[in-house]
Protein backbone atom coordinates (compact mmCIF):
# COMPACT_ATOMS: atom_id res chain seq x y z
CA UNK A 1 0.00 0.00 0.00
CA UNK A 2 1.07 3.58 -0.59
CA UNK A 3 0.37 6.46 1.77
CA UNK A 4 0.13 10.22 1.38
CA UNK A 5 -0.30 13.09 3.79
CA UNK A 6 -3.81 14.34 4.41
CA UNK A 7 -3.40 18.01 3.55
CA UNK A 8 -0.81 19.73 5.73
CA UNK A 9 -1.52 17.41 8.64
CA UNK A 10 0.73 14.71 10.06
CA UNK A 11 -1.83 12.04 9.12
CA UNK A 12 -0.78 9.41 6.57
CA UNK A 13 -3.71 8.00 4.60
CA UNK A 14 -3.66 5.04 2.28
CA UNK A 15 -4.02 6.02 -1.37
CA UNK A 16 -6.85 3.49 -1.45
CA UNK A 17 -9.73 4.78 0.69
CA UNK A 18 -12.55 2.36 1.40
CA UNK A 19 -15.88 3.76 0.29
CA UNK A 20 -18.92 2.55 2.20
CA UNK A 21 -22.09 3.83 0.58
CA UNK A 22 -23.39 0.39 -0.48
CA UNK A 23 -23.30 -1.05 3.04
CA UNK A 24 -26.83 -1.57 4.27
CA UNK A 25 -28.36 -1.59 0.79
CA UNK A 26 -26.40 -3.64 -1.76
CA UNK A 27 -24.18 -5.13 0.94
CA UNK A 28 -25.24 -6.77 4.18
CA UNK A 29 -23.65 -6.02 7.53
CA UNK A 30 -21.69 -9.28 7.31
CA UNK A 31 -20.37 -8.43 3.85
CA UNK A 32 -19.34 -4.97 5.04
CA UNK A 33 -17.42 -6.47 7.95
CA UNK A 34 -15.63 -8.82 5.55
CA UNK A 35 -14.71 -5.86 3.35
CA UNK A 36 -13.34 -3.85 6.27
CA UNK A 37 -11.34 -6.78 7.62
CA UNK A 38 -9.81 -7.49 4.22
CA UNK A 39 -9.06 -3.85 3.40
CA UNK A 40 -7.23 -3.36 6.69
CA UNK A 41 -5.23 -6.55 6.08
CA UNK A 42 -4.05 -4.98 2.82
CA UNK A 43 -2.88 -1.76 4.45
CA UNK A 44 -5.98 0.37 3.91
CA UNK A 45 -6.32 2.74 6.87
CA UNK A 46 -8.80 5.29 5.47
CA UNK A 47 -12.62 4.85 5.48
CA UNK A 48 -15.12 7.35 4.08
CA UNK A 49 -18.81 7.45 5.00
CA UNK A 50 -21.66 9.96 5.45
CA UNK A 51 -24.76 10.52 7.54
CA UNK A 52 -27.01 9.97 4.51
CA UNK A 53 -25.56 6.56 3.58
CA UNK A 54 -26.51 4.01 2.39
CA UNK A 55 -27.27 4.87 -1.23
CA UNK A 56 -29.84 5.27 -2.72
CA UNK A 57 -30.93 7.49 0.17
CA UNK A 58 -34.08 6.38 1.96
CA UNK A 59 -35.51 7.27 5.34
CA UNK A 60 -35.54 3.60 6.31
CA UNK A 61 -31.81 3.14 5.75
CA UNK A 62 -30.46 6.60 6.58
CA UNK A 63 -27.46 6.26 8.90
CA UNK A 64 -27.29 2.49 8.53
CA UNK A 65 -23.79 2.55 7.04
CA UNK A 66 -22.38 4.49 9.98
CA UNK A 67 -24.07 2.03 12.34
CA UNK A 68 -22.37 -0.88 10.59
CA UNK A 69 -18.96 0.77 10.90
CA UNK A 70 -19.66 1.57 14.55
CA UNK A 71 -20.49 -2.05 15.24
CA UNK A 72 -17.21 -3.11 13.63
CA UNK A 73 -15.29 -0.69 15.82
CA UNK A 74 -17.01 -1.95 18.94
CA UNK A 75 -16.43 -5.59 18.11
CA UNK A 76 -12.81 -5.19 17.09
CA UNK A 77 -11.60 -2.37 19.29
CA UNK A 78 -9.74 -1.04 16.29
CA UNK A 79 -10.92 2.57 16.00
CA UNK A 80 -7.38 3.93 16.40
CA UNK A 81 -6.18 2.02 13.33
CA UNK A 82 -8.54 3.91 11.01
CA UNK A 83 -8.55 7.43 9.63
CA UNK A 84 -12.30 7.96 9.66
CA UNK A 85 -14.13 10.48 7.50
CA UNK A 86 -17.82 11.32 7.45
CA UNK A 87 -20.02 14.10 6.09
CA UNK A 88 -22.99 16.28 6.90
CA UNK A 89 -25.57 16.30 4.11
CA UNK A 90 -26.39 19.56 2.37
CA UNK A 91 -29.83 20.85 1.43
CA UNK A 92 -32.12 18.54 -0.53
CA UNK A 93 -35.80 19.28 -0.06
CA UNK A 94 -36.75 17.35 -3.19
CA UNK A 95 -34.76 14.17 -2.42
CA UNK A 96 -33.74 14.19 1.27
CA UNK A 97 -36.89 15.20 3.17
CA UNK A 98 -35.96 12.69 5.89
CA UNK A 99 -32.78 14.63 6.79
CA UNK A 100 -33.77 17.86 8.53
CA UNK A 101 -36.72 18.14 6.12
CA UNK A 102 -34.16 18.59 3.36
CA UNK A 103 -33.40 22.10 4.63
CA UNK A 104 -29.91 21.69 6.03
CA UNK A 105 -27.98 24.81 6.83
CA UNK A 106 -24.34 24.69 7.79
CA UNK A 107 -25.04 26.56 11.00
CA UNK A 108 -24.40 25.65 14.63
CA UNK A 109 -27.70 23.86 15.19
CA UNK A 110 -27.46 21.58 12.19
CA UNK A 111 -23.72 20.88 12.28
CA UNK A 112 -23.71 20.00 15.97
CA UNK A 113 -26.79 17.78 15.76
CA UNK A 114 -25.56 16.01 12.62
CA UNK A 115 -22.07 15.48 14.01
CA UNK A 116 -23.28 14.18 17.36
CA UNK A 117 -25.64 11.76 15.64
CA UNK A 118 -22.84 10.46 13.39
CA UNK A 119 -20.51 10.00 16.35
CA UNK A 120 -23.19 8.02 18.19
CA UNK A 121 -23.83 5.73 15.24
CA UNK A 122 -20.10 5.28 14.64
CA UNK A 123 -19.51 4.57 18.34
CA UNK A 124 -16.55 6.92 18.50
CA UNK A 125 -15.70 10.17 20.26
CA UNK A 126 -14.18 11.86 17.23
CA UNK A 127 -13.84 11.96 13.46
CA UNK A 128 -10.48 12.43 11.77
CA UNK A 129 -12.14 14.28 8.89
CA UNK A 130 -15.57 15.95 8.77
CA UNK A 131 -16.79 17.14 5.39
CA UNK A 132 -19.58 19.29 4.00
CA UNK A 133 -21.14 16.81 1.58
CA UNK A 134 -22.13 19.45 -0.95
CA UNK A 135 -22.45 23.25 -0.80
CA UNK A 136 -25.34 24.89 0.95
CA UNK A 137 -25.51 27.35 -1.94
CA UNK A 138 -26.71 26.37 -5.41
CA UNK A 139 -23.74 26.02 -7.73
CA UNK A 140 -22.08 23.59 -10.11
CA UNK A 141 -22.08 20.13 -8.52
CA UNK A 142 -23.58 16.70 -9.27
CA UNK A 143 -22.99 17.31 -12.98
CA UNK A 144 -24.65 20.72 -13.09
CA UNK A 145 -23.36 22.81 -15.98
CA UNK A 146 -24.04 26.50 -16.40
CA UNK A 147 -24.00 28.80 -13.39
CA UNK A 148 -27.30 30.44 -12.45
CA UNK A 149 -27.01 32.87 -9.52
CA UNK A 150 -29.91 32.90 -7.08
CA UNK A 151 -31.00 34.87 -4.03
CA UNK A 152 -28.78 33.78 -1.16
CA UNK A 153 -29.82 35.97 1.75
CA UNK A 154 -30.93 32.94 3.79
CA UNK A 155 -27.66 31.05 3.46
CA UNK A 156 -25.27 30.55 6.35
CA UNK A 157 -22.20 32.75 5.94
CA UNK A 158 -19.11 30.64 5.27
CA UNK A 159 -17.35 32.37 8.16
CA UNK A 160 -20.05 31.20 10.55
CA UNK A 161 -19.72 27.64 9.24
CA UNK A 162 -15.97 27.69 9.83
CA UNK A 163 -16.45 29.10 13.32
CA UNK A 164 -18.85 26.30 14.22
CA UNK A 165 -16.45 23.69 12.84
CA UNK A 166 -13.66 25.32 14.83
CA UNK A 167 -15.74 24.84 17.99
CA UNK A 168 -16.03 21.13 17.20
CA UNK A 169 -12.29 20.87 16.64
CA UNK A 170 -11.64 22.58 19.98
CA UNK A 171 -14.14 20.23 21.61
CA UNK A 172 -12.20 17.24 20.28
CA UNK A 173 -15.07 15.93 18.15
CA UNK A 174 -13.25 16.37 14.84
CA UNK A 175 -9.59 16.67 13.94
CA UNK A 176 -9.77 18.22 10.47
CA UNK A 177 -12.30 19.52 7.98
CA UNK A 178 -12.90 18.92 4.29
CA UNK A 179 -15.20 19.89 1.45
CA UNK A 180 -17.03 17.79 -1.09
CA UNK A 181 -18.61 18.54 -4.46
CA UNK A 182 -17.08 22.00 -4.26
CA UNK A 183 -16.03 24.52 -6.88
CA UNK A 184 -12.72 26.38 -7.16
CA UNK A 185 -14.34 29.54 -5.79
CA UNK A 186 -15.78 27.69 -2.81
CA UNK A 187 -12.50 26.03 -1.88
CA UNK A 188 -10.50 29.24 -2.15
CA UNK A 189 -13.08 31.20 -0.17
CA UNK A 190 -12.94 28.70 2.71
CA UNK A 191 -9.14 28.80 2.62
CA UNK A 192 -9.12 32.60 2.58
CA UNK A 193 -11.47 32.88 5.55
CA UNK A 194 -9.51 30.29 7.51
CA UNK A 195 -6.31 32.26 7.01
CA UNK A 196 -7.88 35.62 7.82
CA UNK A 197 -9.60 34.44 11.00
CA UNK A 198 -7.22 31.71 12.22
CA UNK A 199 -9.80 28.98 11.75
CA UNK A 200 -9.46 25.32 10.66
CA UNK A 201 -8.02 24.91 7.21
CA UNK A 202 -9.59 22.65 4.59
CA UNK A 203 -7.34 19.59 4.17
CA UNK A 204 -9.20 17.78 1.37
CA UNK A 205 -11.73 18.13 -1.43
CA UNK A 206 -13.86 15.09 -2.22
CA UNK A 207 -15.09 15.45 -5.80
CA UNK A 208 -15.78 13.10 -8.68
CA UNK A 209 -12.78 12.21 -10.81
CA UNK A 210 -12.33 9.49 -13.40
CA UNK A 211 -11.41 8.93 -17.03
CA UNK A 212 -14.98 10.02 -17.84
CA UNK A 213 -14.87 13.16 -15.71
CA UNK A 214 -11.60 15.04 -15.41
CA UNK A 215 -13.26 18.41 -14.80
CA UNK A 216 -11.36 18.62 -11.48
CA UNK A 217 -8.27 19.43 -13.53
CA UNK A 218 -9.81 22.78 -14.51
CA UNK A 219 -8.97 24.96 -11.53
CA UNK A 220 -9.28 22.57 -8.62
CA UNK A 221 -6.21 20.46 -9.38
CA UNK A 222 -3.90 23.45 -9.08
CA UNK A 223 -5.59 24.50 -5.84
CA UNK A 224 -5.17 21.00 -4.39
CA UNK A 225 -1.49 20.96 -5.31
CA UNK A 226 -0.53 24.47 -4.24
CA UNK A 227 -2.70 24.66 -1.12
CA UNK A 228 -2.09 21.06 -0.01
CA UNK A 229 -5.81 20.33 0.04
CA UNK A 230 -5.65 17.07 -1.84
CA UNK A 231 -8.40 15.53 -3.90
CA UNK A 232 -10.31 12.56 -2.54
CA UNK A 233 -11.56 11.10 -5.81
CA UNK A 234 -15.01 9.53 -5.72
CA UNK A 235 -16.65 7.52 -8.50
CA UNK A 236 -13.23 6.71 -10.01
CA UNK A 237 -14.89 3.94 -12.04
CA UNK A 238 -18.01 5.93 -12.92
CA UNK A 239 -20.43 3.64 -11.02
CA UNK A 240 -18.49 0.68 -12.39
CA UNK A 241 -18.96 1.74 -16.01
CA UNK A 242 -15.20 1.87 -16.69
CA UNK A 243 -14.87 -1.82 -15.85
CA UNK A 244 -16.62 -2.44 -19.16
CA UNK A 245 -19.26 -4.66 -17.57
CA UNK A 246 -22.15 -2.58 -18.94
CA UNK A 247 -20.97 -2.41 -22.56
CA UNK A 248 -23.21 -3.74 -25.35
CA UNK A 249 -26.21 -3.12 -23.13
CA UNK A 250 -25.21 -5.70 -20.53
CA UNK A 251 -26.82 -5.41 -17.11
CA UNK A 252 -25.22 -7.96 -14.76
CA UNK A 253 -27.43 -9.26 -11.99
CA UNK A 254 -27.00 -7.30 -8.76
CA UNK A 255 -24.90 -4.54 -10.35
CA UNK A 256 -25.60 -0.93 -9.37
CA UNK A 257 -26.97 0.23 -12.72
CA UNK A 258 -29.04 -2.93 -13.02
CA UNK A 259 -30.68 -2.27 -9.66
CA UNK A 260 -30.79 1.52 -9.94
CA UNK A 261 -30.99 2.51 -13.62
CA UNK A 262 -31.71 6.15 -12.74
CA UNK A 263 -28.02 6.57 -11.82
CA UNK A 264 -27.20 7.38 -15.42
CA UNK A 265 -24.50 10.05 -15.04
CA UNK A 266 -21.84 7.84 -16.65
CA UNK A 267 -24.07 6.01 -19.12
CA UNK A 268 -24.91 8.58 -21.78
CA UNK A 269 -24.01 7.88 -25.39
CA UNK A 270 -20.83 9.95 -25.34
CA UNK A 271 -19.65 8.21 -22.16
CA UNK A 272 -20.36 4.80 -23.67
CA UNK A 273 -18.25 5.59 -26.74
CA UNK A 274 -15.39 6.81 -24.57
CA UNK A 275 -15.67 3.78 -22.30
CA UNK A 276 -15.44 1.43 -25.28
CA UNK A 277 -12.16 3.08 -26.25
CA UNK A 278 -10.71 3.00 -22.72
CA UNK A 279 -11.63 -0.66 -22.31
CA UNK A 280 -10.05 -1.50 -25.69
CA UNK A 281 -6.88 0.38 -24.71
CA UNK A 282 -6.62 -1.56 -21.46
CA UNK A 283 -7.06 -4.90 -23.15
CA UNK A 284 -4.55 -3.96 -25.83
CA UNK A 285 -1.97 -3.65 -23.05
CA UNK A 286 -3.14 -6.70 -21.08
CA UNK A 287 -4.58 -4.59 -18.29
CA UNK A 288 -7.88 -5.01 -16.51
CA UNK A 289 -9.98 -1.99 -17.58
CA UNK A 290 -11.00 -1.18 -14.00
CA UNK A 291 -7.43 -1.40 -12.74
CA UNK A 292 -6.16 0.82 -15.54
CA UNK A 293 -8.83 3.41 -14.73
CA UNK A 294 -7.98 3.33 -11.02
CA UNK A 295 -4.22 3.39 -11.63
CA UNK A 296 -4.65 6.55 -13.68
CA UNK A 297 -6.44 8.26 -10.78
CA UNK A 298 -3.82 7.06 -8.28
CA UNK A 299 -1.08 8.60 -10.41
CA UNK A 300 -2.37 12.16 -10.24
CA UNK A 301 -0.04 14.46 -8.25
CA UNK A 302 -2.95 16.42 -6.75
CA UNK A 303 -4.58 13.29 -5.31
CA UNK A 304 -4.56 12.31 -1.65
CA UNK A 305 -6.72 9.18 -1.97
CA UNK A 306 -8.97 7.29 -4.37
CA UNK A 307 -12.27 6.21 -2.84
CA UNK A 308 -13.11 2.74 -4.09
CA UNK A 309 -16.37 0.90 -3.57
CA UNK A 310 -17.24 -2.73 -4.20
CA UNK A 311 -20.23 -4.98 -3.82
CA UNK A 312 -18.29 -8.25 -4.04
CA UNK A 313 -15.02 -9.38 -2.50
CA UNK A 314 -13.65 -10.14 -5.96
CA UNK A 315 -14.22 -6.52 -6.98
CA UNK A 316 -12.70 -5.25 -3.74
CA UNK A 317 -9.55 -7.36 -4.12
CA UNK A 318 -9.01 -6.25 -7.70
CA UNK A 319 -9.63 -2.63 -6.86
CA UNK A 320 -7.16 -2.69 -3.98
CA UNK A 321 -4.63 -4.53 -6.16
CA UNK A 322 -4.77 -1.61 -8.61
CA UNK A 323 -2.31 0.16 -6.30
CA UNK A 324 0.36 -2.16 -7.75
CA UNK A 325 -0.37 -1.18 -11.36
CA UNK A 326 1.97 1.30 -13.05
CA UNK A 327 0.90 2.71 -16.38
CA UNK A 328 3.51 2.94 -19.10
CA UNK A 329 4.08 6.09 -21.13
CA UNK A 330 2.39 4.35 -24.05
CA UNK A 331 -0.76 3.70 -22.01
CA UNK A 332 -0.79 7.24 -20.67
CA UNK A 333 -0.43 8.62 -24.19
CA UNK A 334 -3.33 6.41 -25.27
CA UNK A 335 -5.47 7.74 -22.44
CA UNK A 336 -4.70 11.33 -23.40
CA UNK A 337 -5.52 10.64 -27.04
CA UNK A 338 -8.95 9.29 -26.07
CA UNK A 339 -9.53 12.17 -23.67
CA UNK A 340 -8.67 14.73 -26.33
CA UNK A 341 -11.27 13.20 -28.63
CA UNK A 342 -13.89 12.51 -25.94
CA UNK A 343 -13.29 15.03 -23.13
CA UNK A 344 -15.35 14.78 -19.96
CA UNK A 345 -18.47 13.06 -21.32
CA UNK A 346 -19.83 12.75 -17.75
CA UNK A 347 -19.16 16.00 -15.89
Amino acid sequence: MEYRKLGRTDIDVSVICLGTMTWGEQNTREQAVEQMDYAVSQGVNFFDTAEMYCIPPRAETCGRTEEIIGGWFKAGGNREQIVLASKIAGPGEDWLPHIRQGRTRFNRQHIVSALDASLKRLQTDYLDLYQLHWPERKTNFFGQLGFQPEEEASLTPMLETLQVLDEQVRAGKIRHIGLSNETPWGVMRFLQLAEQHHLPRVVSVQNPYSLLNRSYEIGLAEISWREKAGMLAYSPLGFGVLSGKYLAGARPAGARLTLFPDYSRYSNNAATVATEKYVALARQHNLEPAQMALAYVHSRPFLSATIIGATTMEQLKRNIDSIQVRLTDEVLEGIEAIHNTHPNPSP
